[in-house]
């Protein structure tokens, strides 16, 4: 297909540097925006009087004929094209002759690729963002129903105190919580047009960008045309965002993948999930949480080669910006993924209830109550803390738990201690307590729960 750009030059390259240079292969995926956009481009020249109202009805019917074709599958797109954008025009070209050639009046490529950009990012963020929900729900749903399950809460991988799976679970559902706040406003910074910049200094035609921007769904325009032009920050505030969602997915793998192991199970992941192994019957692997945490190591990749393209590129564009596309589609296409596959292994995940109160158990975390319960009987923190460490001790030597040491016992290392001891640090009476707001008790969860489903559905 011969080049449009061709008259400087006789747009004779060779094969190879054809190749080298062709982004077809991966933007051909931004064909509707490119349509869309360009309909929106000629509507506004009609209204201008740039060109007369019945070449742009002529050009709008055969874009929305190329969309339909391309749809259907009876127009194949041309892999020897440069790009996306040369590839419609020079079809609208074929097929309507001088009228197609109007269609590029008061653009460039520049701002063209921006702005198809643009769109095509608005609508993967907005898929994003319904998956993070659909996951969101998921982990409240499951955190509904272990609410009063007793685990052991840790801090660094030991033990700590007695805390809720439901409790835990929760956490998660306020990170997602906040990244998609992230992608919110990340949107609405990306939600500017930079249509009518054309390739730096604007154009010396009467346009009118805020009737375009307002066709194609913008919020507004970019201010400064070198600026509309140059600017991929909503690209990497983007990649920013699901760089972070993807972390959390990966904290949350690594749990799953720990409490499933036969060291802790807490969980049993539904086999949909899970794979076996081609030698050893006995195993079930929870490879989509492995793999999910491994995809966040090259969702990072993208993000920081991204990064790394832009950071020295002077204004306006430069041919090193089409390496934004590859990074950030593969980013969104990653987490799409991941996100995919992540909401049912939640929600078809059970919790073996039994496991978790044995492991709270022989944790001793209700160790901190123990001395709390002194302090409250009038003993300094410190020489509780000693007393309660010493019954610890006592306990793991015998191989017994705080609950099963006899009165008698406990009366031998402080006077302080009475019946109500028990009482104190019952395992359910330890999570209980803890009624400030943002802890375990079965309230407090509630309050969660309640609070993420309201930001959810608002």
């Amino acid at each position: 297909m011969a080049k449009l750009w061709a008259g400087r030059t006789d747009g004779a390259t060779s094969q190879i540097a054809d190749d080298f240079n062709s982004s077809i292969r991966f933007d051909s995926r931004m064909y509707r925006q490119d349509i869309e956009g360009s309909m929106a481009h000629a509507a506004m020249l009609a209204l201008k009087g740039i060109i007369s109202q019945e070449d742009a009805d002529t050009l709008i019917a055969g874009l929305e004929q190329i969309l339909l074709d391309i749809d259907s599958g009876a127009l194949p797109i041309d892999m020897t094209c440069e790009d996306i954008h040369m590839f419609v025009e020079a079809v609208l070209t074929q097929r309507l002759g001088d009228v197609g050639k109007k269609l590029h009046t008061a653009r460039s490529r520049n701002d063209q690729v921006a702005l198809d950009v643009r769109m095509y990012l608005r609508k993967e963020l907005d898929e994003i963002a319904a998956l993070t929900k659909e996951l969101i729900a998921a982990v409240t749903d499951k955190a509904e129903e272990y609410k009063t399950a007793i685990m052991p809460g840790y801090t660094h991988l030991q033990r700590a105190q007695p805390i809720t799976f439901g409790h835990h679970l929760m956490a998660y559902a306020m990170m997602l919580l906040r990244d998609l706040e992230r992608l919110a406003g990340c949107r609405k910074r990306m939600n500017q047009s930079p249509i009518g910049c054309c390739a730096l200094a604007g154009t010396t035609y009467d346009t009118d960008r805020y009737f375009e921007a307002e066709k194609l769904g913008f919020d507004g325009i970019c201010l400064n045309s070198l600026d509309g032009v140059s600017d991929r920050d909503f690209c990497a505030e983007l990649m920013s965002a699901i760089s972070i969602l993807m972390m959390h997915l990966s904290r949350f793998s690594e749990e799953i993948i720990l409490w499933s192991s036969w060291e802790f199970k807490f969980v049993e992941l539904s086999d949909e999930y899970t794979t076996g192994s081609s030698i050893m019957p006995q195993k079930k692997n929870p490879d989509m949480a492995e793999l999910v945490r491994g995809k966040t190591g090259r969702v990072y990749g993208d993000l920081m080669a991204l990064l790394t393209t832009l950071k020295g590129l002077p204004l306006a564009y430069n041919k090193d910006m089409q390496e934004d596309k590859e990074a950030v589609f593969d980013a969104c296409d990653t987490v799409k993924m991941c996100l995919q596959v992540f909401a049912p292994m939640v929600a078809t995940m059970k919790a073996n209830c039994d496991n978790m109160l044995l492991a709270a158990q022989k944790g001793f975390i209700n160790a901190t109550d123990l001395a709390d319960y002194l302090v409250k009987k009038g003993l300094p923190f410190r020489s509780a803390y000693k007393i309660s460490g010493q019954l610890v001790a006592l306990c793991i030597r015998e191989n017994t738990v705080l609950e099963k040491l006899d009165l008698k016992t406990y009366q031998s290392y402080s006077e302080l201690f009475a019946e109500d001891v028990y009482e104190a640090i019952d395992l359910v009476a330890c999570v209980e307590k803890r009624t400030s707001v943002g802890g375990p008790c079965e309230a407090s969860v509630q309050a969660q729960i309640d609070y993420v489903k309201e930001r959810l559905y608002d």
